[in-house]
Parts: structure tokens; C-alpha cells; sequence
């Protein structure tokens, strides 16, 4: 059975950094696709970093410079470094991979405070 599992989330100041961590389970992420996504409340979910199969890395305009997506395959993770955190960047974190379909984690919530 997959499973993603995200953690690092928690409260911060703005100004500040987080790291969020992805492990995998019952798969390995290898060079597959991978990515982030958050959803605020009230708002979709948006994608944030994608990191693809052949180590291209995208970002949204909003985090472009702040947010760093990333992967240690010893570990089977995938990781966001976020710095110069804003209160807009509040919330929910999703990491998601394409092994074949889609798989998601549960989510890991962000706060920024001003």
C-alpha cells in the first residue's frame, strides 16, 4: 500500500522558514514526478513546486526565490524549504507523485503569522 506522509508543518512568524518533508512508503519516489501543493481556506488547491522526472523544477510565480523543492532518494523523501515566509502562504501542504496515478499525502498545515 502507498502512503505519503508529510510533517515539518507548525506556526511561524512572517520573515521566517519551514522545511516540509514527504516519505514515501510502500513505493519509492525514484526520478519520478513530484510535487507540492497548498489550499488556503475558502481557496483551491494550487500547486507550488514540481520537480520532474528529469529534475526540472517549476515554481509558482507567488514562491519563485523563497520555496525550494528537492529530493534525497537514500531516504526516500522529497522535501520544500520555504524561507521569507509570508501570512499569505498559509496553508494546508499537500505533497502529491505520479508512480504510475497520483498519490497524495494527507496534508500538513502551514501558519504564517504577520
Amino acid at each position: 500500500q502507498v502512503q505519503l506522509v508529510e510533517s515539518g508543518g507548525g506556526s511561524v512568524q512572517a520573515g521566517g522558514s519551514l522545511r516540509l518533508s514527504c516519505a514515501a512508503s510502500g513505493t519509492i519516489f525514484g526520478t519520478n514526478a513530484v510535487a507540492w501543493h497548498r489550499q488556503a481556506p475558502g481557496k483551491q488547491r494550487e500547486l507550488v513546486a514540481i520537480l520532474a522526472s528529469g529534475g526540472a523544477t517549476n515554481y509558482a510565480d507567488s514562491v519563485k526565490g523563497r520555496f525550494t523543492i528537492s529530493r534525497d532518494n537514500a531516504k526516500n523523501t522529497v522535501y520544500l524549504q520555504m524561507n521569507s515566509l509570508k501570512p499569505e502562504d498559509t496553508a494546508v501542504y499537500y505533497c502529491a507523485a505520479f508512480i504510475g496515478r497520483f498519490y497524495w499525502g494527507q496534508g500538513t498545515q502551514v501558519t504564517v503569522s504577520s
